[in-house]
């Protein structure tokens, strides 16, 4: 049967501003090479001058239509099957072609830093999935990174798409591609991420201003920002911070302290890796420089080499033998740099680290890897340096640059610049990661969820899109008692997000880092999402997420039984050793570690020291020491409690 091409003006939503020119204009999201959702309609729209006429050509078939008065437009090509390459050609008083067109699936992939994190920052872990990498169906849309207080953009500053072949694989957001490889690989068409992602930014950011209406103290702030006068007030836009006079001793004295020809005078040992303050620098913020000597064999010379510096708190320079070789300005990036060939020298060399804190504990954090590398040879870092400190900063008030806001982290800022210009491609489906700068008020985050999804379906007019959300590994220092935690709240608000038809939810308790917010273990993110993505999107029977909390029973005598759904072909320990990380308490809610078994597709958990047994806790903490439940398809349990 023909199908029939079917077109509208653009005369609602988000229009374009009106430019008095005759050209067609599209938006940046719509460019060679991009995928576009298969098996339904699919809008394409743009900029002409007033009521011209456009003319669409797609597969020899032409559709037209016409601006509106203001010059936007908008019309739908109907459903296509997966495949391509194609061509479309718009025609108007001028003709554009773009190319390389693939139909698959687009997902429209957000959040913050563990969303944004790429391939690159985790390449040596991924050195042989980056150097294979060879997918010219997977592409990637990254949206700039920008805000708006004022109100929805209708378009994007720039962008394209790229595919994941060679070294273009690299920017692609790791998380997203090792989701966007498992769905290709299993059904084998073509999938774009549209990955839309800023680090450190609340969740609040990413909804509109209607999705927040039901939250009077953010609509006061989001109109209190469409104030120009109150956000000129602030001396540096987009932080707040006024830049301060260098005062590094380091780099204003006579010779600068990473100069080989610089004496050192006045430094005392310190120990890398580990923090300055817990080596008798007390309640530093300020710049401290590292220095040492070291011994290098002829055999590591005269070709590159690498330093891998773990991670730093907050910013750091390297230099070696007095030239820079590397710096990051904040703390959650892996320290990996390359080291010239014609840098090192046989026998001695200095190596110098300028590393600059501005709040809580400075230095180097442990237990990663801090190491010289060049050919087959290796020289360990860690131990006794000489430090200095060089400039010490000191506490101030608003109008010497702290007290100023940071306008991505403003509610709808982030919608506004990086989501309302995607609002009118057509998608799959939603990929959420995000949370960590929620954790200090979960309750809201309770609400704030569930807002977000609702706003976004209703944007996208797609009906109830499938929403699959990541919740929050492990982080943070172990605790061995039951404990409270915001981490463990803000797991459970994104829990009971399930409530929410069309969801699911990827566990990955177990794949955090004690030491590191942005955990390395990327790859098992992705593909236990692209689970969820497979059962709830393509209907694939499979086991697609972990033990999730149903019931609890009190039975006779001191002991609770639990029921979960999602157990699989049941329930086992990933160890082998009995059930760990669980709790009971009484009606006074004193939790105490309880012992555990496996029950068929229960568990039985109990303390004789709790005769009247009335709440229980799964791996109820930031960090949970030993959260071993699984079922047979090795997928972690969601942490629970029943005490709410």
């Amino acid at each position: 049967m023909k199908k029939r091409f079917a077109a509208i003006l653009f005369g609602i939503g988000i229009s374009f501003p009106f430019y008095l020119s005759a050209q067609i204009t599209l938006p940046a999201i719509i460019r060679d090479s991009m995928i576009l959702q298969r098996d339904t309609d699919v809008n394409l729209w743009g900029r002409a001058s007033s009521e011209e006429k456009i003319t669409v050509t797609f597969k020899r078939k032409k559709i037209i239509t016409r601006a509106d008065k203001s010059g936007n437009w908008k019309l739908t090509l109907p459903p296509e099957k997966a495949g391509g390459p194609y061509s479309i050609e718009f025609a108007g008083k001028n003709k554009i072609t773009l190319n390389n067109i693939l139909f698959g699936d687009i997902w429209f992939c957000s959040g913050q830093s563990n969303m944004v994190h790429q391939l690159n920052i985790h390449d040596v872990r991924y050195a042989k999935e980056i150097a294979e990498a060879n997918y010219p169906e997977i592409r990637q849309f990254w949206v700039p990174n920008v805000n708006n207080l004022a109100g929805p953009q209708s378009d994007l500053p720039s962008g394209n798409w790229q595919a994941a072949v060679g070294e273009n694989v690299r920017p692609f957001s790791a998380v997203a591609y090792f989701f966007a490889k498992k769905i290709f690989e299993e059904f084998h068409i073509p999938i774009g991420i549209i990955n839309a992602s800023v680090g450190g930014t609340p969740i609040e950011a990413w909804i509109s201003e209607t999705g927040l209406s039901d939250f009077p103290s953010i609509t006061n702030i989001i109109q209190k920002n469409k104030d120009t006068a109150y956000l000129n007030s602030f001396n540096r836009p987009g932080n707040g911070f006024r830049l301060r006079q260098q005062t590094d001793l380091g780099l204003t004295g006579e010779k600068k302290w990473y100069d080989i020809t610089y004496q050192p005078k006045g430094w005392h040992s310190i120990n890398i890796p580990g923090y300055w303050e817990d080596q008798g620098v007390k309640d530093l913020n300020g710049v401290v420089w590292y220095r040492k000597e070291i011994n290098i064999p002829a055999s590591m010379t005269g070709k590159q080499a690498k330093v891998f510096l773990g991670r730093i708190v907050d910013a750091d320079e390297l230099y070696i033998n007095g030239k820079q070789i590397g710096n990051t300005t904040y703390q959650y990036p892996q320290r990996r740099y390359k080291v010239a060939a014609d840098v090192l020298r046989p026998g001695k060399n200095i190596i110098t680290i300028r590393v600059t804190n501005t709040a809580g504990k400075g230095g180097f954090v442990t237990d990663k890897p801090y190491s010289l590398f060049a050919g087959n040879d290796t020289i360990d870092l860690k131990g006794t340096w000489q430090y200095k400190v060089g400039d010490v900063f000191q506490p101030m008030g608003r109008g010497g640059g702290f007290g100023g806001i940071s306008f991505p982290n403003q509610p709808t800022a982030l919608y506004n610049a990086m989501v309302a210009p995607e609002i009118n491609y057509t998608i799959r489906g939603f990929c959420w990661y995000q949370g960590e700068a929620n954790t200090g008020k979960a309750a809201e985050y309770n609400r704030l969820l569930p807002a977000l999804i609702k706003d976004w379906r209703t944007h996208w007019n797609q009906g109830d899109l499938p929403f699959l959300n990541i919740q929050l590994p492990g982080f943070m220092d172990y605790n061995y008692l039951p404990s409270e935690s915001d981490w463990a709240m803000l797991r459970e608000a994104q829990l009971k997000s399930l409530s929410v038809a069309n969801t699911a939810l990827t566990v990955t308790i177990d794949l955090g880092e004690w030491n590191d917010i942005h955990p390395d273990n990327k790859k098992d993110v992705g593909e236990r999402l692209a689970l969820t993505a497979m059962r709830l999107s393509y209907q694939k029977d499979i086991v697609f997420s972990g033990p999730i909390f149903q019931s609890a029973e009190i039975m006779d005598g001191n002991k609770i039984s639990i029921r979960f759904s999602n157990t699989g072909t049941g329930l086992i320990t990933n160890d082998n050793e009995e059930p760990g990380d669980f709790a009971i308490a009484g009606a006074d809610k004193k939790f105490v570690w309880a012992k555990a078994k496996i029950d068929g597709d229960k568990i039985i958990v109990w303390n004789e020291a709790v005769s009247q047994p009335k709440y229980v806790r799964y791996a109820w903490a930031d960090n949970p020491v030993h959260p071993n439940l699984y079922n047979k398809e090795g997928l972690p349990a969601s942490p629970f409690r029943t005490d709410k």
